[in-house]
């Protein structure tokens, strides 16, 4: 048995809760308790990007994919996320410390190096007394709303992604569907489906991995298979236009940061936004999101640029106005970016926002006035 690594004395983490970008969360009632994230295993084909290290520390769109795992079901209302760590243990669980105080628990592994079923194994005192908890592993990104349906499901399910490209689905866990119900996973099987790494389970998976451990098998995959042949689990399937990435090798990194930064959009934009701000402000935060900048600072900066705008405009200076003013619109599209990527929006920042905006674009109005009253004023 591996010994177990020396953690962080408090390896709970704190962060402030700001919402999950704008996203209403659903009602508590039909949300589980709580969420586990599966942390703990080596990936070889990352090591050219990890450098050997955990993979569940490899950052997009500034923040570790563990981190972005944990701070998705906090947004989402879970009341307690456990983190399962092993490969890299303390690093990993140094990045978890940071995070929300009191309501985040790292749980070692011991023997996570038997398989990821083994990681499940070592949070069954934590989640035993639970009728579900949900299960992800830290490798697999959704976006917006993702994981939504499957929360709300209030029974045994697995989040599916029905029609997968063919990339996808060569690596995938593939499902076998019957009448809604997932009754076998592998990726020995033809079926279609692939499953999403996102699980909704009750406490019998922990019978049931045992039984497959037993039988020399000690992966996630047949313990769930396990237990759907003696408890129906439902198949939620990802809710359509809604994208998800396995993030196993450095293409695959590659492809969840351009799906980042593209879900930075928003369905309202109108065309000059759309074919000109965003593939600026996108980039733009995707670049900054390692920084962290705090949503806040970035629209005072917006702001000021609006502000320096309007004066150059009152001033008659046209072209460094208007660049300005350009600058400041696509500067105020960044700080809602950093949120949405950070995981940090939230109604205090939404009105700092729009009270900041309404601000600007009244300083704008009235230089443009300024600038045509003393374009016309007589010659003296």
């Amino acid at each position: 048995m591996a010994e177990a690594p020396q953690l962080p004395s408090d390896p709970l983490t704190a962060f402030p809760q700001r919402g999950g970008g704008g996203r209403p969360t659903p009602p508590p009632s039909r949300l589980p308790r709580v969420g586990v994230v599966l942390a703990a295993g080596q990936s070889e084909r990352l090591a050219s990007v990890t450098g050997g290290g955990s993979k569940a520390l490899l950052r997009l769109g500034g923040l570790s994919l563990v981190e972005r795992a944990v701070r998705s079901l906090l947004a989402a209302g879970l009341e307690r996320v456990l983190v399962v760590v092993g490969h890299d243990a303390g690093p990993v669980a140094t990045v978890v410390g940071r995070l929300d105080r009191g309501r985040v628990r790292v749980v070692y592994a011991d023997r996570w190096a038997d398989g990821n079923g083994a990681s499940l194994a070592a949070v069954q005192a934590q989640v035993q007394d639970q009728a579900l908890f949900v299960l992800v592993t830290a490798d697999h990104l959704f976006g917006e709303g993702g994981l939504d349906r499957l929360l709300a499901a209030a029974e045994p399910a697995v989040l599916i992604d029905p029609a997968p490209d063919r990339p996808a689905w060569a690596e995938g866990t593939r499902v076998r569907v019957v009448e809604g119900a997932v009754v076998a996973f592998g990726k020995h099987l033809e079926e279609p489906a692939i499953d999403c790494g996102a699980f909704l389970l009750p406490p019998e998976v922990f019978d049931r991995q045992r039984q497959a451990a037993s039988e020399g098998d000690h992966s996630l995959a047949r313990a769930v298979t396990r237990l759907a042949q003696t408890r129906p689990l439902r198949a939620v399937a990802l809710p359509t236009g809604c994208w998800w990435q396995d993030v196993d090798t450095p293409k695959d990194a590659k492809v969840a940061r351009t799906a980042l930064r593209r879900s930075l959009g928003k369905d309202a934009d109108g065309p000059v936004s759309r074919l000109f701000n965003r593939p600026l402000s996108t980039r733009l935060s995707m670049a900054l999101a390692r920084l962290r900048p705090a949503p806040d600072l970035v629209s005072l900066v917006a702001f000021a640029l609006g502000l320096a705008g309007a004066g150059l405009l009152a001033a008659g200076q046209g072209l460094a106005g208007g660049l300005l003013v350009h600058a400041s619109s696509v500067a105020d599209g960044v700080d809602g970016e950093v949120a949405r990527l950070q995981l940090r929006g939230g109604p205090r920042g939404a009105l700092l926002d729009g009270v900041l905006d309404r601000v600007g674009d009244a300083a704008i109005l009235a230089g443009l006035g300024l600038w045509a009253l003393e374009g016309h004023a007589p010659q003296g």
